[in-house]
């Protein structure tokens, strides 16, 4: 029986550029499109915009590097609520999310998700019912690309919630920035006698050490300060279970974050420019066992 392929994507913010420059070398190198390749796509948050790219909007290498181009990052965050003197005691969103919501409609149009040419799903989590949801092509067929990126990219703190469907949506990095898990309870309800082989890339990982002595005093500020978010997003118990239950048909492409910013939203060119080197590094490293996984 044939294999199926499943491509699981991380949440990151800015540091999807470096996802989109090791799918933009994979698909060089496959010779096909991504979309040819997978048989279904998994995203949390950024992670989620650009699975949708490909599977919904067909969307190949060079696209995926516009969507997420510097241009379109001053864009996505562009800031109108924020205070600048209020800092951690900020009353609004960071972002209103206009410009993110101008990107989404300007690459995606009015497609939605049953528009997919390959099965996909998208992680968020409704704050009132209190638990994760995946919105996908084939549960979810009307709701549009703009309102599923926007309900996956809701990140508390920086957007605000999201309104779809008369559900209040938030950033699925909440309960799983890392979806392989929900992505492979997917696939192999839709495949369950295959050999499921599965491709997953993170957003790079903070190693920095907090200091434990110091973390006894801190309260909510002293926490928001010291990557509270981030601590959250962060765990890699997800990664160490699939590894676990799929074995060697699973390939983990991710890294210390080094000289990257572990704010979701330094747009900086330094930042951006190590956020560029750390996807080009995945590819030295993971290019070909990702090649060999997918022959």
């Amino acid at each position: 029986m044939d294999n199926k392929y499943l491509l699981s994507l991380d949440g990151g913010g800015v540091r999807e550029i470096a996802t989109v420059i090791f799918l933009a070398k994979l698909e060089e190198e496959l010779g096909k499109p991504l979309y040819e390749q997978f048989d279904l796509f998994v995203g949390t948050s950024a992670g989620a915009i650009t699975a949708m790219a490909i599977s919904v909007a067909k969307m190949k290498g060079n696209g995926l590097l516009d969507l997420w181009s510097e241009k379109n990052l001053g864009r996505i965050l562009e800031a109108s609520l924020w205070d600048s003197k209020l800092g951690l005691m900020q009353t609004n969103p960071k972002y209103d999310g206009g410009g993110k919501k101008r990107v989404l409609k300007e690459y995606f149009g009015n497609l939605k998700l049953g528009d997919a040419c390959k099965k996909v799903a998208v992680m968020s989590y409704d704050i009132e019912e209190r638990k994760p949801i995946l919105l996908t092509s084939y549960r979810d067929s009307n709701i549009s690309l703009v309102d599923a990126g926007s309900a996956t990219s809701a990140a508390p703190i920086y957007y605000p919630t999201a309104k779809v469907g008369g559900r209040y949506l938030i950033d699925g990095g909440i309960v799983a920035n890392n979806p392989v898990l929900h992505g492979y309870a997917e696939i192999k309800k839709h495949y369950p006698d295959n050999k499921i082989k599965i491709l997953s890339i993170g957003t790079g990982l903070n190693k920095r050490p907090l200091k434990g002595k110091a973390s006894q005093k801190w309260g909510l500020i002293g926490w928001l300060m010291h990557d509270l978010f981030g601590l959250m997003l962060e765990s890699s118990l997800d990664h160490e279970v699939a590894e676990e239950i799929i074995g060697k048909d699973y390939l983990r492409v991710n890294s210390p974050l080094s000289k990257v910013n572990r704010r979701l939203d330094d747009k900086n060119k330094k930042n951006i420019d190590n956020i560029r080197k750390m996807g080009n590094s995945w590819w030295e490293k993971f290019g070909n066992s990702a090649l060999e996984l997918l022959s």
